[in-house]
């Protein structure tokens, strides 16, 4: 069995499928690019301010729905027909007037439609971790979205700097038949031969820059 992050779907996944299954299958990690602190902490406290607050005090324009719970882990069955399972963690789960709950990805990013499309995989296999887990009760996923901040103004307030992050919500439209489609797509490829490396991979041009690097500029001189 294959262990799936669906955070990798959106980039590592989309960018080199050499690298994707040098994750997966060998442990083998892409060097990670630092992410500027300022945009974690800015993350983290949006989100923790969220919880046990419906959505609509934020702003009138976002869904009814009371934020239960932030970064929450899941880990799901084997998907039907493949050898993979989800496990990975996602940001916001917001539970619905009618019972049902919603999975909210929250971004810093400026809002547009081609993220739908984007992130709907990631959302879908949250989605499908949460109605079959292995370990705690399912619930049931009536809606996926991304809940989306870039700042648009700032002001200076009794010395302090405000910045202005109007939130922008995008639905990802469900669709239960196209995430199990794709997790056979993920299935094959790491069932099959190893693929060939991403042609804007660039880690891959690292690697290969490297090597041509370091085969150049062998010193035939000894050592001691």
């Amino acid at each position: 069995m294959f262990k799936i992050s669906p955070s990798d779907f959106a980039y590592l996944y989309e960018e080199c499928k050499l690298c994707y299954c040098l994750k997966v299958k060998d442990n083998v990690y892409q060097p990670s690019k630092p992410m500027p602190g300022i945009f974690s902490a800015i993350n983290s406290k949006v989100q923790g301010s969220l919880v046990g607050k419906n959505l609509q005090s934020l702003s009138s324009d976002l869904p009814d729905g009371i934020v239960e719970k932030q970064e929450g882990f899941v880990e799901s069955i084997p998907v039907p027909g493949t050898n993979l399972f989800i496990k990975g963690k996602y940001d916001l789960l917001v539970k619905n007037p009618d019972g049902t709950y919603t999975i909210v990805d929250l971004k810093l990013s400026q809002a547009d439609e081609s993220k739908i499309e984007k992130y709907k995989s990631q959302l879908g296999a949250y989605k499908f971790a949460l109605e079959n887990p292995t370990k705690s009760e399912p619930i049931k996923i009536s809606r996926t979205a991304l809940l989306i901040f870039y700042p648009e103004s700032v002001e200076f307030v009794d010395k302090t700097l405000k910045v202005h992050f109007p939130p922008k919500w995008l639905d990802i439209p469900l669709d239960d038949h196209a995430f199990l489609s794709f997790m056979t797509e993920i299935d094959e490829l790491l069932s099959g031969p190893t693929p060939e490396e991403g042609e804007t991979c660039e880690w891959c041009k690292y690697r290969h820059l490297g090597e041509s690097f370091a085969h150049n500029h062998q010193s035939n001189e000894e050592p001691f």
